[in-house]
């Protein structure tokens, strides 16, 4: 059955038994209705997913692939910080009046350093080294800007990527400061498996693990229930992710190069309650 069903309950399990309420403490988020959002939080989750062996879908519910699909293109392949320029609607609260998220996730990554090279911005360093300095320890991006954190909309939630080549094969290391278990794990799980998978494939190299730490992995108070039922249902097999063979440039990839393949899933969960 899937690894990514079973990583999940794990994880959910973990923290609901030995999880730390934010009980009687002060909190930022608030429910729509303006109820401070507590929630129960485990500190430095890491989660392992090898992604030679299957890729990390949850089936326990539907996951929005094509969704995923299409916000790793939005923040790495255009750099937007747009949402105009993203299908899905999951940004919109965050958003200004003219669809800007401001200097956050894609912002950041199109931002040109000058290296001995010549002038990169991350994802560009990140594809050349993969294929002129593929065992260089310095392989990694950055969204966290300190500078800038006053002109974001939202501070990032997953800001950081390490990309580590051994012999032939790509692992990379996910870095969250905060996941919403429910609402956002396995979303981000399949985005960055997704990332993953592409500079590997563009970069002729294999699929390794992909490591995900996670330092604040919190489950919200009114989605406990939710939790509870959920990581008691069936898992099924995992599904088969297709990518598109003849694509070898990471900047022609569309989201049509991506298919999930003979995905069998539990029931949608339906009107998940988001703290803002």
């Amino acid at each position: 059955m899937s690894q990514a069903d079973k990583i999940f309950k794990a994880m959910c399990r973990d923290i609901l038994d030995h999880g730390t309420s934010s009980e009687g403490q002060t909190v930022r988020p608030v429910w729509p209705d303006g109820t401070p959002a507590h929630t129960i939080k485990r500190f430095g989750v890491v989660n392992r997913y090898n992604l030679k062996e299957e890729f990390p879908a949850l089936t326990l519910r539907p996951t929005y692939f094509k969704s995923a699909v299409h916000e790793i293109l939005w923040i790495w392949q255009k750099k937007s910080n747009n949402i105009k320029d993203l299908k899905p609607k999951i940004w919109d609260e965050w958003a200004d009046e003219d669809g800007s998220i401001g200097k956050a996730y894609g912002y950041q990554l199109a931002i040109k350093h000058q290296y001995k090279e010549g002038l990169f911005d991350q994802v560009d360093r990140v594809l050349y080294d993969l294929k002129h300095n593929p065992y260089s320890r310095r392989i990694m991006t950055n969204i966290y800007v300190h500078q800038d954190l006053s002109e974001m909309r939202l501070y990032p939630c997953a800001y950081s990527m390490t990309f580590n080549v051994t012999g032939k094969t790509l692992n990379t290391i996910l870095n969250q400061r905060s996941n919403d278990v429910l609402a956002a794990n396995a979303l981000n799980v399949m985005q960055y498996a997704i990332l993953t998978h592409m500079m590997a494939q563009v970069s002729g190299l294999e699929v390794g693990e992909m490591v995900h730490v996670i330092a604040d992995a919190h489950i919200y108070d009114r989605h406990v229930p939710i939790v509870e039922e959920l990581i008691t249902r069936p898992e099924h097999p995992a599904p088969k992710l297709w990518i598109n063979p003849d694509i070898t440039d990471f900047y022609d990839f569309t989201v049509d190069d991506f298919r999930l393949d003979d995905l069998v899933t539990g029931e949608a969960v339906k009107n998940i309650p988001i703290a803002i």
